[in-house]
């Protein structure tokens, strides 16, 4: 199995690419979706969120109110590293574990979709190609005012949080640029997702782990030959 990653900039466009891989019968981890989930309420994450930020951050429903601790964070970098703390740990083992399942599920490939791919270096290692979906500035900044209904100053400050768009788009492998039609950038994340389908990667990648486990076991068994060091290898003990 090999890892294909999406990631860019707030409201630059990933969910779009990320739906493209997904409906052609890619398996996608959102790391956004996830971050959702470990916060609900009752789970460790939401205890110790509400420990450290109080109720002002809680809504009626005990749900974390997203907007209210967005502007918390945003405005205290102090703040937003202890969140980062608590969630993102929890974030990665969730990842670490899909990544998992899918592997001996037997799947070729999949996608891992991760806006701060690069700020944090989870599965860097790992990752055969990364795509970047990028846009103009000017229309970032638009696109995350209108659909999170933040005022320019808050917008300014999440997007300056991340990596800058130029740095994502030259340490990745393939560019989308997000400043077209929807259905252009469908389009090309269906060029790369075909392009993906006909990589013979995932063989090599089992075929290189089936080597190291057979040199592995071939080293213990020459161990226990020359050393004894399995006892239980070498048959039934003589009298």
């Amino acid at each position: 199995m090999f890892i294909v990653a999406i990631t860019g900039g707030i409201a630059s466009g990933k969910s779009t690419v990320s739906h493209v891989f997904e409906s052609n019968g890619i398996p996608v981890i959102d790391a956004d979706k996830i971050a959702r989930q470990i916060v609900e309420p009752g789970t460790p994450c939401w205890h110790k969120i509400r420990e450290e930020f109080g109720d002002e951050v809680l809504l009626p429903t005990k749900e974390i109110n997203r907007v209210a601790l967005g502007k918390a964070i945003f405005n205290d970098k102090e703040l937003r590293g202890k969140l980062n703390k608590i969630t993102h740990p929890v974030i990665h083992r969730t990842i670490f574990k899909e990544v998992f399942k899918n592997f001996m599920s037997g799947k070729a490939w999949i996608v891992l979709d991760l806006p701060l791919l690069f700020e944090t270096g989870i599965l860097m290692d790992f990752i055969h190609k990364i795509i970047c979906v990028t846009c103009d500035s000017d229309k970032q900044l638009q696109r995350l005012i209108e659909r999170n209904e933040l005022s320019e100053d808050d917008a300014k400050k999440r997007i300056e949080s991340q990596m800058p768009l130029e740095q994502k788009c030259e340490k990745s492998h393939f560019v989308i640029d997000n400043n077209g039609s929807k259905e252009d950038t469908e389009a090309a994340a269906l060029r790369i997702c075909n392009m993906m389908k006909e990589s013979k990667q995932h063989w090599r990648n089992r075929l290189s782990l089936l080597g190291f486990i057979c040199a592995i076991l071939f080293v213990l068994y020459y161990l226990n030959k020359i050393f004894n060091v399995f006892p239980s290898l070498g048959g039934a003990s003589r009298s």
